[in-house]
């Protein structure tokens, strides 16, 4: 990992936000992307599994339930390496604040929660680029099936159905993101993540992460 492992000498600031659904991470980081915007700043913002290359492909595969543990990975990959050379490398070549929702520790929790060796999911993203700050939402795995719950039901791979862990999805969802969650603590110490309450009100939360991005830019000399 040896491109992960180092700070990138890129003109702009790489920010990210991790955690399960449910977590508020993505109503965050939407509310810091405005907030970044009335200020005047050059910033985009970049999700998961969006990539035009392949995020068709992997939502027709997970529609007949046709991926397997390491396939699921394999795709994600693919999808996130045509994100970074395509939007996220140029964007910070430019200057741009990037907003990530969800970045390379998302594949590192779930990957792993569905038993692909940990090294070599963390070998296969060694290219991506180190972020300078990434923000990790801390919420129950129940909490978040509740939020989840009030709009819509667990999806199929979300809730770990593939892994036979519970002919129940309510029941295989807390046990598949229990893990996830596992993971995503593991890596706090690891990768430096810094951890959020995500039970704290919107407010509270948007308020701590503003002044985290702000010491975070700073530092690369870019006032707010």
């Amino acid at each position: 990992m040896l491109r992960f492992s180092k700070e990138h000498n890129l003109k702009g600031v790489l920010i990210c936000v991790e955690g399960i659904d449910g977590s508020g991470k993505s109503t965050q980081i939407d509310l810091l992307y405005r907030w970044l915007k009335s200020k005047n700043k050059d910033v985009i913002l970049t999700c998961w599994n969006s990539s035009d290359l392949i995020s068709n492909t992997t939502k027709k595969a997970k529609k007949k339930n046709l991926l397997s543990p390491r396939t699921f990975s394999l795709l994600h990959a693919v999808d996130f390496a045509d994100r970074l050379e395509k939007v996220i490398i140029p964007a910070l070549k430019a200057g741009f604040i990037v907003l990530a929702d969800r970045y390379v520790y998302t594949a590192f929790a779930r990957d792993v929660a569905r038993e692909v060796d940990s090294k070599w999911v963390r070998n296969m993203y060694s290219f991506a680029i180190k972020p300078d700050l990434t923000v990790y939402f801390d919420v129950s795995a129940k909490i978040s099936l509740e939020r989840l719950c009030a709009t819509r039901q667990p999806k199929y791979y979300e809730a770990g159905m593939d892994l036979k862990l519970s002919n129940n999805p309510y029941k295989s969802y807390v046990i598949f993101q229990n893990r996830v969650i596992e993971e995503y603590r593991s890596m706090i110490d690891e990768f430096n993540l810094i951890r959020l309450d995500a039970n704290d009100t919107i407010h509270s939360k948007q308020t701590y992460f503003r002044k985290l991005v702000e010491e975070t830019l700073r530092k690369k000399g870019i006032k707010i």
